[in-house]
């Protein structure tokens, strides 16, 4: 049987806090918090008893995998915070995985990834299987995006991946092509300011 490398997982982008410790044999422990806020107090805590539970510590962890967004701005930077700093500290790899990507993980086959994103407006992304997009994410009209649901494929519409399979997932997939940066569908509200900018002469 093949040894995988010990993976905690992380994902803050929605609702919750939700923690993952992948087994050498491949098993999965999961902590899970439903909480909207309060995830920067909680997650070193979680991550503590979670090692503990399953009898490890910092130093055997191999990988460090986290979601990216379309999500929460301040769930997702505590959690790439988080990741990239015992990431840091441990020496190891660290796993950045766009969210629409990781719930498509919960899917056996074709996939239509479907979330709300306010104003009208959703996420979307299509998927030929599991972790396999066919083409990537967009920020489309709701009534456009439920048109565009791919027929005989399996419609997800929740914000919460299966942390256990995307500690899976990062345990073997390509650190190179999985950088940790946060992934915006939607440009950020806030813009330069400008109305006050005074131009620089050329000397």
């Amino acid at each position: 049987m093949s040894v995988l490398p010990i993976t905690l997982a992380i994902d803050t982008a929605a609702p919750r806090l939700q923690l993952a410790l992948l087994r050498a044999d491949g098993s999965a422990d999961v902590s899970v918090d439903e909480i909207a806020t309060g995830h920067a107090e909680l997650i070193f805590e979680r991550i503590a008893t979670l090692l503990a539970h399953n009898g490890v510590g910092y130093s055997d962890l191999q990988r460090v995998v986290t979601t990216t967004g379309p999500g929460s701005f301040t769930g997702l930077r505590i959690g790439l915070s988080a990741a990239r700093g015992i990431g840091l500290a441990r020496d190891i790899a660290v796993l950045g995985v766009p969210s629409l990507l990781a719930l498509s993980l919960a899917g056996n086959g074709a996939t239509t990834v479907l979330l709300d994103a306010r104003r009208g407006e959703a996420y979307f992304q299509t998927f030929l299987a599991p972790g396999v997009p066919d083409g990537g994410p967009q920020l489309l009209p709701m009534a456009v995006a439920q048109q565009a649901v791919l027929p005989n494929s399996l419609l997800l519409t929740t914000p919460f991946v299966d942390i256990a399979a995307l500690a899976r997932y990062g345990a073997a997939a390509d650190p190179l092509a999985h950088v940790p940066e946060a992934t915006y569908v939607r440009d950020a509200d806030a813009k330069p300011q400008t109305a006050a900018r005074i131009e620089r002469l050329n000397s």
